[in-house]
């Protein structure tokens, strides 16, 4: 359950608080090379994509926007009656925007332990 929650673009919202919404998720269902756009709280649009989709156990995306590329992957690991998450985040950049990366990758890398918590407390509920 946690891992067809967490991988589907069209939950992100509810859960991921740098997120206003998602669009044009094509195909509709989690597959490797399904791509979306991110739209975020402070406006930026990233083009991300699905690259690793290996259920339940681990989902791979990519974000890109102007020479930055964002990669979270998601592991699970089954333990009781639910599961445990671990999640690697990474933020490259070349050229000028290399800096730029490096303070996106601080800042948002923050954000995923409680954005991942808040999840948990969704799902708990269903």
């Amino acid at each position: 359950m946690a891992f067809a929650y967490l991988v589907d673009p069209h939950h992100r919202a509810e859960w991921q608080s740098s997120l206003r919404r998602v669009e044009d998720v094509r195909p509709a269902l989690p597959a490797v090379g399904q791509t979306w756009v991110d739209v975020t709280v402070p406006g930026l649009r990233p083009r991300m994509e699905t690259t690793v989709l290996e259920r339940p156990h681990t989902w791979t995306e990519v974000g890109r926007w102007h020479g930055i590329d964002a990669t979270l992957t998601l592991d699970l690991t089954p333990e009781g009656a639910g599961c445990l998450v671990a999640p690697t985040f990474r933020v490259t950049g070349s050229g000028v925007a290399r800096p730029v990366a490096f303070v996106v990758g601080r800042v948002a890398g923050l954000a995923v332990w409680p954005d991942l918590r808040r999840a948990a407390r969704i799902l708990a509920t269903r």
